[in-house]
């Protein structure tokens, strides 16, 4: 019988019905390690730009795209399946804070197209990669008031985030992302509007990408920061029919252990995705983190025997280290069983 041919946008589902998939670590944790100046984030192209730049890590596609490049290849080298682009905060609406808002389309061009290139030098017959499109939280929320005085007030309002993300998503299409990734997820708002600017935006090009929405429960409450439950998130996004659903960011993988069992639970009929960070910060360790590889790795084995995984990696403070780890502790486990063909709608093959 002759193999089926599919398409990239068709591969990661599939692979996600064989095993569990790895996807990439913390950038930022990366790009610290550079020790990068002021002058490594101007370049030539921002050298008079009247704002301070260090720390736009965003702009380090344009000035040093060695730096990212390598840092993708680790991760590749690690055996992550899945790496993210460099845009957590390449929309409009967060470069506005640093008087970049008019880049923020090309930013997102450029990430896609380093992590692609990336992507695609690693990738063999028996082991695709893909790119993740990544679409952050913006810094402003669109349900919660910046000023305890008005709680009516707001500093974001839906049509300007749908107007920022839909921007940002046709900078990753164009550059070549193969599923979009809304992740870090603290305002469920904040994640609509960004849903309806990628089903907006797919209706219109016909191009229809996997997306993957990332939720952040943000202390022992086990609630996001505007104040839904994992419960009630999920049952919020659901609509988005996503390839996948989980949870990254903000708690390490012992404190989150009950919040992804619930939403693996919840959730049958899409799969689910686990990037913690390393631990609780530690200013005294390497990485910020308190959680070594093997730690870490440990927490996520549990998971993945626990059946609750599809998707593994890391947030905050990990490392291609932690995650050559983890793709070794998960990989003796089957993905967890899920009903994904029923939300997501899996294009037929060629």
């Amino acid at each position: 019988m002759k193999p089926i041919a599919y398409t990239r946008a068709q591969a990661l589902p599939e692979l996600l019905k064989q095993r569990i998939v790895i996807i990439d670590g913390a950038m930022g944790t990366m790009i610290q390690r550079w020790k990068l100046t002021e002058a490594d984030y101007r370049g030539t192209r921002f050298a008079d730009h009247p704002q301070d730049l260090k720390g736009n890590n965003e702009l380090l596609q344009f000035t040093r795209p060695d730096v990212i490049a390598s840092i993708h290849d680790q991760y590749l080298a690690a055996g992550a399946d899945l790496i993210e682009t460099n845009t957590f905060g390449a929309t409009s609406v967060a470069q506005e804070d640093y008087g970049l808002a008019h880049v923020a389309r090309e930013m997102n061009v450029e990430a896609a197209r380093l992590a692609a290139q990336a992507a695609r030098a690693h990738s063999t017959p028996d082991k695709p990669r893909f790119v993740a499109g990544a679409l952050g939280p913006t810094p402003r929320t669109a349900s919660i008031s910046p000023d305890v005085n008005d709680p009516g007030a707001r500093n974001v309002h839906f049509d300007e985030l749908r107007a920022a993300y839909r921007e940002q998503a046709e900078g990753l299409l164009e550059g070549g992302a193969d599923v979009f990734l809304v992740e870090t997820i603290f305002d469920t708002l904040n994640a609509k509007a960004a849903i309806f600017a990628l089903d907006e935006l797919m209706e219109e090009t016909g191009e229809r990408l996997p997306v993957i929405l990332s939720g952040t429960v943000t202390d022992a409450s086990g609630r996001i920061l505007s104040g839904q439950t994992v419960g009630a998130f999920w049952h919020s996004v659901r609509h988005a029919r996503p390839l996948a659903v989980g949870l990254n960011c903000a708690l390490g993988a012992a404190l989150m252990r009950p919040y992804i069992e619930e939403l693996a639970k919840l959730a049958g009929d899409t799969f689910i995705s686990c990037y913690p960070n390393a631990g609780l910060p530690n200013p005294m360790s390497d990485t910020g983190f308190d959680e070594t590889p093997e730690i870490t790795a440990g927490l996520m084995e549990d998971f993945a025997r626990s059946g609750f995984l599809n998707i593994a990696g890391g947030c905050c403070g990990t490392t291609p280290d932690h995650i050559a780890a983890i793709a070794r502790a998960v990989s003796a486990y089957k993905p967890r069983c899920c009903g994904a063909q029923k939300l997501f709608d899996l294009p037929q093959a060629a």
